[in-house]
This record gives structure tokens, C-alpha cells and sequence, in this order.
């Protein structure tokens, strides 16, 4: 089979179960075993994990400011967590066995309970043995809304993962090879977008909203068939909407864009063969009543500018294949330590801004991913940038970012390339 065999549009291959706001802010999440057609209608089925019968799981959209309940509810044959990816939540909520809450067994039931502080595209997944989990399919969208709508035509959800598998759709299972482990990661066979929707408009205006759920792939993406820009990262609205020069998202990264439709949108992954088609959004018919104006920016964010820090810390990524001998038990290590210790990385008070320098002394990138927290990521100049909690560090560069840790508790800091983090590339902070 060829790459056209295995990809097609959502139209084809279906869309995101969508679940509506719900007056009383009650939701019930059931992670199950499922059976899912990743692959086009026709060929193989895919025996995984999913929520509520589905993968993705359902699209939960809550409002900001409103508390939110959900039931998580473990039908599995093992343990199970999960975590609301990008959530400025209480720390008791935040989905982290060992650091937050005891694991769901088999048969028993969670309720997570949180406030969203900030509108945007967020996630959850699940949080336990995530490496494993979260390949095989315990993933789905949560949005935030914002107090008054958006003015687009309509606001789609693109989740984006990989999937390493036969030619039937059976998973392979070796999620923690050594071999994967050392290197980029637990990588996928076959590639695909989830759509929210299927069709749209020749003139339409849409909000689209990507979010790279894939365990380890980078995705470096390119989208024909309309023009726009980009106006938040990591569900954080922009001052000002930016150009769509390029478009490159690590694990767990989002990326909002409003658009203007020219024709099919087009959503590929760009690699070293040439364009891989990972969905598409099919047009039927004309908006003649929408007219032509400027891209607004969204409605401003409520995180404050960063003070001056009152620590400067140095993470130092370690170990892998090519990679220099450390003092850490596991393939990977933070500052020559492996996977969660008793003492975190580091402590702050309540409302202390501190400047980490993130320093990849690896052969491959690495997603850093900080629980509980947006930090703002410094150019090399010192100046502040784009507020994220998720940011990439290519090999041998290092990064600087601005954090006022003003959540209080135990907040895990780790690659969210998840092989790797299984490696042990896991530590903590801890905020009193």
C-alpha cells in the first residue's frame, strides 16, 4: 500500500465526536478499550483505548471562570490517570500519580474539578504509564471558550497523532523499546488529523485549531486552500495575529489559526518525501455574506508580565544515543539525575519568578513541558516572547524562559516526548 492508501480527508475518514456544553458543567468521561478506524473506511480496524467508545475521545468545551466537574470513570484492565494538558488548575487536579492523586483502579471512578482561568485549546490524556497510554489512543480535545464568541464561521478542532501499525491496523505494540527510547521516540507508521468537521465554505472564515497529541513526532506542517494567521500558542491568545510563515509543533504543542477559505484545505505534513497528507476539510458551496476584514487579535490573556527573577536555574537535558555519559539510572537525565526524585528540582515561593536556562546537550530535540504554568520563552537577546507551556529545544541549542510560579503545589517539569520521559527526562518543582 502507498501513502494515498493509508491517508484520506475527514470527509472520508470521519470526524470528532463533539459533546456540547452542558448547563450543569457535568461531564463523564469512561476510558474503555476501543475499536477505531484510523485508517480509511474500507481497510483494517484498530483495537485501542479511547473515551466513551470513541478515539480521540469526546471534545469537551467548558466556559472560563465556570467550575467544571468530570467523572473519569476506569474501565480498563489497569490503572489509569488523566491530566488536563495547559490548565492553570488546583494542584489536586492536575491528573500526576505519585505527585497529585493515587491512580484510578480498574473499576473505580475520579471526579476532577477545576476552574479554567484562561479561554483557548487545551487537552486532556491520560498520565499514567502515558508512553503506553497515550499511543494507544487515551487522548482528546478540551476548549476553553471565550466570554463572547469568536466572530468565524465556525470553530474546528484538528487533532493531530501517529500510530505505529501493520498494515491491518494492528497496533504494534513496543512502546518501550530501548532502541526507541534512546533515540526520537516511539514514532508512528501512519499519520493523521481528526476534524471536527468535514466541510466548509468557499469564503468562509474559520478558527482552526491544531493540537499535536503524538507521543514523540515533531510535526512540521504546511496548509493550502485558504490564508490567515496565527493567533494563539499553547492556548494563549497573541497580542497580535501573526503571519503563517511556518508551522513546525512538538508534542503536546497547539497552535490557533484564524483563515479565510480560497477552496479544500489541505493539511500536510511536510517530510523529506514530500508532502504527507494528513487530512483535509472539503467545500460545499459559497459564503457571499461574509465580507472582507483584518484579523482581530483574540481577547488579551490574564497571566501578568514576568518580574525580574529571583533565581536563574539551569536544566541540562543528558543522555540517549550519541549522547554523553551521565550520573543518572535511566537512558535519559536532567542535571545528571533520572526520572522523579524525593527532592524536587527545584522550590519557589508563591509568586517568585525565576529564569531556567534550558540546555540540550543531546543528539535529539526535546518538548519541555511545565504542569500547572505558562512561562514566557526569552529570544537571545533577553526579550520576552510568546507565552507557552510547552517549548522546543533542538539538539545542542538551549533556551531561556520566564516563569512566576504563583500555583501552589508539586508540579511535574518533563520531555513531553513521552519515550523519553519514560527514559527518565521527569522531575518536579514545588511551590509553597
Amino acid at each position: 500500500m502507498n501513502r494515498r492508501q493509508f491517508l484520506a480527508s475527514a470527509a472520508v475518514l470521519g470526524s470528532l465526536p463533539r459533546q456540547l456544553i452542558a448547563q450543569t458543567s457535568m461531564y463523564r468521561l469512561r476510558a474503555e478499550e476501543v475499536t477505531s478506524q484510523v485508517l480509511p473506511a474500507g481497510d483494517g480496524t484498530t483495537r485501542m483505548l479511547g473515551f466513551n467508545g470513541t478515539m480521540p475521545g469526546p471534545e469537551l468545551r467548558i466556559r472560563r471562570g465556570e467550575r467544571v466537574a468530570i467523572d473519569v470513570e476506569n474501565r480498563l484492565k489497569e490503572g489509569t490517570a488523566v491530566h488536563w494538558h495547559g490548565i492553570r488548575l488546583e494542584n489536586s487536579m492536575d491528573g500526576v500519580p505519585v505527585l497529585t492523586q493515587k491512580v484510578i483502579d480498574p473499576g473505580d471512578t475520579k471526579t476532577y474539578s477545576f476552574v479554567p482561568p484562561d479561554a483557548g485549546t487545551f487537552w486532556y490524556h491520560s498520565h499514567h504509564i502515558s508512553h503506553e497510554q497515550v499511543a494507544r489512543g487515551m487522548m482528546g480535545p478540551l476548549i476553553v471558550e471565550e466570554d463572547e464568541p469568536i466572530d468565524v464561521d465556525h470553530d474546528i478542532t484538528a487533532l493531530l497523532s501517529d500510530w505505529r501499525m501493520e498494515r491491518d491496523g494492528t497496533l504494534i505494540e513496543e512502546y518501550a523499546d530501548r532502541h526507541s527510547v534512546a533515540h526520537a521516540g516511539y514514532l508512528g507508521t501512519f499519520a493523521r488529523a481528526f476534524f471536527s468537521r468535514s466541510e466548509v465554505s468557499v469564503g468562509d472564515r474559520i478558527r482552526l485549531r491544531l493540537i499535536n497529541a503524538a507521543t514523540n513526532r515533531i510535526f512540521p506542517l504546511a496548509l493550502s486552500g485558504a490564508a490567515g494567521r496565527i493567533v494563539a500558542l499553547d492556548g494563549i491568545a497573541l497580542s497580535q495575529p501573526r503571519p503563517i510563515d511556518q508551522l513546525m509543533m512538538a508534542p503536546a504543542q497547539r497552535v490557533d489559526l484564524i483563515l479565510d477559505v480560497s477552496g479544500p484545505i489541505k493539511l500536510d505534513m511536510m517530510s523529506r518525501q514530500g508532502p504527507y497528507e494528513l487530512g483535509a476539510l472539503g467545500t460545499a458551496g459559497t459564503n457571499d455574506t461574509r465580507q472582507p476584514a483584518p484579523i482581530a487579535a483574540l481577547p488579551a490573556h490574564a497571566i501578568a508580565a514576568a518580574a525580574d527573577p529571583g533565581q536563574h536555574l539551569t536544566l541540562r537535558m543528558m543522555g540517549g544515543a550519541m549522547g554523553g555519559r551521565h550520573g543518572g539510572d535511566n537512558i535519559w537525565a536532567f542535571n545528571d539525575v533520572s526520572d522523579l526524585q524525593a527532592a524536587p528540582f527545584s522550590s519557589f515561593k508563591t509568586g517568585e519568578t525565576a529564569k531556567i536556562t534550558l540546555v540540550n546537550d543531546t543528539s535529539f530535540p526535546h518538548g519541555i513541558h511545565l504542569h500547572g504554568h505558562h512561562f514566557y520563552e526569552l529570544d537571545e537577546e533577553g526579550n520576552t516572547g510568546d507565552l507557552r507551556d510547552t517549548t522546543l529545544v533542538f539538539p545542542n541549542q538551549s533556551r531561556d524562559i520566564l516563569c512566576t510560579f504563583d500555583n501552589p503545589g508539586k508540579w511535574m517539569l518533563h520531555c513531553h516526548m513521552l519515550s523519553h520521559a519514560v527514559g527518565g527526562m521527569r522531575t518536579w518543582v514545588d511551590v509553597v
